[in-house]
């Protein structure tokens, strides 16, 4: 079967899902909406994926460009002659195939078009229903999504649901390579861990603050700040001024390969976002056994379904709630190998890539019946 993967950007959950599609017998062209100016993955394509040129890919989608992206996409269409598209978000990539008449369709939720692109204004709304009244099959990670998927038209019967999950061999417990050794971190800390991109959806403003406050009762408490964004200025004159700066370590963005040692070198993983489908960071820290504090969300609330289980859920945007979560799990401290070994039975029950990767099948089924 030839199929056209296409997606907004190249970003590393299209690596995984490409990745994982390079290893069967189909054909897969890989079609890029646009580049954002900045590269969300620095791997190279999977072998046997073939880059197809078109008018897209090169820059950031504009809406007065939408004509051409149309035309390119049916050109493109006709030339590789796919038996399948794949296509997603909602509103970007699979809204154009959806426009361009092509079936089958497998529209790809990414949880942000349904749990918030779709809210922006009438306009959003109306490409969402679009998109999928003409969607023959929907991949969604959550039932989050897929209620919303519903609610704005999809039948529940040509939906499958099954989170991206984690590579839970690479993501496992074990030794953190010295990470909090070389930092001078010792056993008497207590490390903190937040991989969420520094902008106001994901609330790291919020953990911020809360670290501040939590670390004035615990000295001891040493902050992991992976990542960046535009809060940067705010977030570090939120530790300066609280003169903290020294427990808080920024390493800025860290590759595939080292990432798992800073979940294994953290006591407590925590999530401030606003917004979350099935959070793949969430996946990974329960995959390497570290228990988890995620604001009480829909999307979160499917895998903390009881308290201190895994981990806790604290209200979201609540900072009082969020210091009294960390001040928790420092109290609760000889708890938490237990939490990992159960977290990390989770994982390997409902967040086992290998094994949810195949579900992607059942969609195309569908859209091919």
């Amino acid at each position: 079967m030839r199929i056209l993967y296409f997606s907004r950007d190249y970003t590393t959950h299209d690596h995984r899902y490409l990745s994982a599609l390079a290893t069967t017998e189909h054909q897969v062209g890989f079609l890029r909406l646009e580049k954002r100016g900045h590269d969300l993955e620095d791997r190279p394509l999977p072998p046997d994926i073939e880059l197809i040129p078109w008018a897209g890919g090169k820059s950031p989608a504009k809406l007065r460009n939408g004509l051409s992206l149309l035309l390119g996409l049916q050109k493109v269409i006709r030339e590789f002659n796919p038996d399948l598209v794949q296509a997603g978000p909602l509103q970007r990539s699979a809204f154009l195939a959806a426009l361009s008449g092509f079936h089958p369709l497998v529209s790809m939720s990414w949880g942000y078009d349904l749990l918030m692109d779709v809210n922006r204004d009438r306009w959003w709304e109306w490409a969402t229903r679009y998109t999928l009244r003409r969607t023959d099959a929907l991949v969604g990670d959550c039932d989050t999504i897929r209620n919303l998927a519903v609610k704005y038209g999809m039948a529940g019967d040509r939906i499958v649901t099954f989170p991206w999950g984690a590579n839970i061999d690479k993501y496992s417990p074990g030794d953190d390579g010295g990470l909090r050794e070389r930092l001078g971190w010792g056993n008497d800390t207590f490390v903190l861990l937040s991989t969420r991109g520094w902008a106001p959806i994901y609330g790291v403003d919020d953990l911020a603050r809360a670290f501040v406050r939590a670390a004035r009762q615990r000295p001891e408490l040493r902050l992991l700040m992976l990542g960046n964004g535009p809060l940067a200025p705010k977030i570090r004159q939120i530790f300066m001024q609280a003169d903290v700066l020294d427990r808080v370590h920024f390493p800025g963005q860290v590759n595939q390969n080292d990432l798992p040692n800073f979940y294994r070198a953290a006591d407590l993983y925590i999530s401030t976002s606003h917004s979350d489908g099935t959070s793949i960071s969430l996946l990974e820290s329960l995959g390497c056994g570290t228990p988890v504090l995620l604001t009480d969300i829909p999307g979160n609330q499917e895998w903390i379904t009881s308290q201190g289980d895994v981990g806790w859920l604290f209200r979201d945007g609540d900072v009082d709630s969020l210091v009294e979560g960390i001040l928790r799990a420092v109290d609760l401290r000889e708890q938490l190998p237990a939490m990992g070994q159960t977290a990390r039975r989770l994982a390997e029950s409902r967040a086992n890539w290998e094994k949810n990767f195949p579900q992607l099948f059942e969609a195309y089924q569908i859209a091919l019946s």
